[in-house]
C-alpha cells in the first residue's frame, strides 16, 4: 500500500484526530489564562471551572511528584499511542472513528505532559460536596470512544 492510498483512505480520521487535538488545545490554553488570575469560576450547582495541574493519568490516578516515575508513565502512555495509532489505521470504519477519538485525546494529554510536566484540567462536574474529578476535552473524546468501543462490542453482530 502506497503513502496517497493510506492518507486517502484516512483523510476523514485524520481531519477528526486534528480537530479534536486542537479543539483540546484551545480549551486549555483559555482555560489556563482565564483561571490561573480566578483560579474558580462558577457556573451553575452542577458545574465549575477550577484548574488543576494533573501529573497522574486519567482522572489524577497514578500521580507522582518524582520525576523518574512520571517519566517512566510518560513513556509508557507514548508507547499505548503507537499501538492505539496501530490499531486506528488497521481497524475498519466504526471502529476507526472509535479509535481517533481516543488518539486524539490521548495526544492531547500527552502533549500536555511534556509541554507542562503536567495535564491541565478545568472541568470540575458535582452534586453538592461531591465532585467527580477535573477534567479536560481531551478525557471527554477518550471516554467516549471507549464508551462507543463497549457498547459497539456488546450491541452489534458481525455478518460472517
Amino acid at each position: 500500500m502506497n503513502f496517497k492510498k493510506i492518507l486517502k483512505e484516512n483523510v476523514l480520521f485524520i481531519a477528526v484526530l486534528l480537530t479534536i487535538f486542537f479543539l483540546d488545545r484551545y480549551t486549555k490554553i483559555t482555560a489556563i489564562n482565564i483561571l490561573e488570575s480566578k483560579k474558580n469560576i462558577y457556573i451553575n450547582d452542577y458545574l465549575n471551572l477550577d484548574l488543576v495541574f494533573n501529573t497522574g493519568i486519567g482522572f489524577g490516578l497514578l500521580s507522582f511528584n518524582e520525576n523518574f516515575y512520571y517519566n517512566l508513565v510518560t513513556i509508557l502512555i507514548l508507547i499505548v499511542i503507537i499501538i492505539i495509532g496501530f490499531f486506528t489505521f488497521k481497524s475498519k470504519k466504526k471502529e476507526k472513528l472509535f479509535f481517533t477519538f481516543i488518539l486524539g485525546g490521548a495526544i492531547g494529554n500527552v502533549y500536555d505532559r511534556i509541554t507542562y510536566k503536567a495535564v491541565p484540567d478545568f472541568i470540575d462536574l458535582h452534586i453538592g460536596n461531591f465532585h467527580w474529578f477535573s477534567f479536560n476535552i481531551a478525557d471527554i473524546f477518550i471516554t467516549l470512544g471507549i464508551i462507543f468501543m463497549i457498547l459497539t462490542e456488546f450491541t452489534v453482530k458481525e455478518k460472517k
